[in-house]
């Protein structure tokens, strides 16, 4: 233990040091900040409990995103910057159904039947949507460095962005309010907003589908066989263009619902609101391992729950004003402190011993 011990210190460089410095004033800084809101008595129980029960409910719309990163890295190794966009295509597309059905009365008299139909073609858009981008934009540089197709990914974001802005204006859209899902109810206890209660619900359930998925069916083998050799799986017959096909089918889906579960819970859609919560997706991916499925689902909770009670924990703790506003401070400086201690996420990085 010693020797490993002087091993590691002899490797330390002037940046090492410095980093790790940053990084324990940071935390040393949160710290502070715990103890100070604690200490107050800021607010009640009950309000921390909602703290909770909204970090959940939002940091289950950034697991399901996350997962459309995570899975596309899994098996292309690369990073899908235009995920977020897909995200939008879907959520943006589903309102204009939402509000026809609104104007003939059809989506509150009949929720759950409006709710699935809104879903479904949120998901149709963003899978038509993604698959056109791996045709066009991903698949020509398969083979290409690294470098290529993160740039193209980038352009592929600002391409659907603009699309979509043509297709249906710059305005902002507000997704009309569904009856059924107004005000709380109980659960063990706590009470949740329906609208919360029902994003936790349909997200654990998409993330346990995609699991039992990829872990017990024969196209989530042939996944996993890809993710770790496309040379060695397609001689053992695997159909590796079917296989990445059905990748970004998977995780546009998801992004499509999760566009709907978002826009229940903030009201609004444009043209631009893939962005931040694609960002933070990222971030949730590269928290829990990015190419890691678990560590997806459990770094966007973790996300969720990390923002939904920083601003109150620690913020306010330290006295600064309007701590909410800075919320996307906190999520950012959580990516910060993972990538200083642990680059490879809370479950670490899945690779192939080609990658390694």
């Amino acid at each position: 233990m010693a020797g490993k011990l002087k091993h590691y210190l002899e490797r330390l460089s002037l940046v090492d040091i410095v980093v790790w410095l940053f990084g324990l004033s940071i935390l040393a800084i949160a710290v502070v900040g715990m103890v100070g809101a604690l200490r107050n008595g800021y607010y009640t129980k009950e309000q921390w409990t909602n703290f909770v029960v909204y970090g959940i409910s939002q940091g289950g719309v950034y697991a399901l995103i996350a997962l459309g990163y995570t899975l596309v890295y899994g098996i292309l190794f690369m990073i899908n910057f235009a995920h977020g966009d897909i995200f939008m295509a879907g959520a943006f597309t589903g309102y204009f159904l939402a509000a026809k059905l609104n104007q003939y009365g059809f989506y509150n008299a009949h929720p759950i039947v409006s709710l699935l139909l809104v879903m479904l073609l949120a998901m149709v858009t963003s899978v038509i949507v993604a698959l056109i981008t791996e045709r066009v934009a991903y698949r020509p540089l398969r083979r290409a460095p690294r470098l290529v197709p993160l740039i193209t990914a980038i352009g592929a974001s600002f391409t659907i962005e603009y699309t979509f802005r043509g297709f249906y204006g710059s305005g902002v859209e507000a997704y009309p309010e569904m009856t059924i899902l107004a005000g709380k109810t109980t659960v063990l206890g706590v009470h949740i907003l329906k609208v919360h209660l029902l994003v936790i619900v349909v997200s654990l359930l998409m993330m346990a589908g995609l699991y039992a998925y990829v872990q017990y069916t024969k196209d989530g083998k042939a996944m996993r066989a890809v993710a770790e050799d496309k040379d060695v799986a397609a001689l053992m017959g695997v159909d590796v263009d079917r296989i990445i096909v059905n990748t970004f089918i998977l995780g546009s889906a998801l992004a499509g619902i999760a566009g709907v579960l978002y826009a229940l819970i903030f009201k609004q859609v444009h043209f631009f609101m893939g962005f931040i919560p694609g960002i933070k997706a990222f971030t949730a991916a590269v928290l829990g391992g990015i190419g890691n499925v678990p560590g997806a689902m459990l770094g966007g909770f973790f996300l969720g729950i990390f923002e939904g009670l920083g601003p109150a924990l620690i913020l306010e703790g330290l006295g600064i004003p309007a701590s909410y506003q800075l919320k996307d401070v906190i999520a950012f400086t959580l990516l910060v402190l993972v990538l200083i201690f642990r680059p490879s996420g809370i479950l670490g990085e899945r690779l192939s011993e080609e990658k390694v």
